[in-house]
This record gives C-alpha cells, sequence and structure tokens, in this order.
C-alpha cells in the first residue's frame, strides 16, 4: 500500500483532487476538464478510491466522487509538527513585502513643487473671416 504523499505526489491524482475540492464531480467531467482519457482518470479515482481519499455515489447512470476529509486531517496532522519552521519563514517574507510595497509607494507619490512661473493663457481664437 501506497503511503499518503505517494499518492498526492502523482500529478494527475493532484489535479483530480483540486477539481474535486470546488465540487463532486463524475469521470466524465473529470476527463472534460483535465483532457485525460476515460481509462487514465478511472485507474486514479480507483488509486484514489482505496486509499481512502474519495468516495463514489452513483447517480442514475453516472458515478460522483467527492473528497473525504480523514486522508487531509492526518496529513495535516503529520504537517503541524514543521509549522513552527516555515511560519517564521512567511511572516517574515510578509513584513519584507510590506516594506517593499511601502517603499514603492513613496518612490511613486509626487512631491509638490512651487513654480514662479506665470501661468500662460490660451490665444484667442479668430473667427472665420477676421483678420488677425
Amino acid at each position: 500500500m501506497e503511503s499518503v504523499f505517494e499518492i498526492v505526489a502523482e500529478p494527475n491524482r493532484r489535479a483530480i483532487l483540486s477539481l474535486l475540492v470546488s465540487s463532486q464531480q463524475s469521470v466524465g467531467e473529470i476527463e472534460r476538464q483535465l483532457r485525460m482519457s476515460q481509462p487514465t482518470v478511472s485507474k486514479h479515482l480507483r488509486v484514489l478510491r482505496e486509499s481512502g481519499f474519495v468516495e463514489s455515489t452513483v447517480d442514475a447512470q453516472r458515478r460522483l466522487y467527492r473528497l473525504r476529509p480523514e486522508p487531509f486531517q492526518e496529513m495535516d496532522a503529520w504537517l503541524s509538527q514543521f509549522r513552527r519552521f516555515w511560519s517564521t519563514h512567511v511572516d517574515a517574507l510578509e513584513r519584507y513585502l510590506d516594506r517593499m510595497g511601502q517603499s514603492r509607494q513613496d518612490q511613486s507619490t509626487p512631491t509638490k513643487r512651487k513654480t514662479t512661473e506665470k501661468p500662460t493663457r490660451p490665444k484667442p481664437r479668430h473667427e472665420k473671416g477676421e483678420t488677425k
């Protein structure tokens, strides 16, 4: 049996899981959206179903697939021990990006200059037939 990480490491399975995040989908809908053949989709759905990532229900002639939360909760629990390592880095990145954004705003804000030049008046327009 593959580990949950080996299962989600496969790109086609990740694509299928990403589709199922928003709503349940039929095999045909998954085929069309991911441009995969029916046998390929079915093969990956079988692996995802056997590993507990998805479950299916029958709706008339279609089999609908949807996510099951338990494997994701298991992965989340395992990853939680590592979050402290990257959360510090993510916080630092956020602070850095905030400073960069503020710096760019400061540079792009035009400063008002006082001018001593007299304003120019537009030249008068002459009607047709008038001489200048």
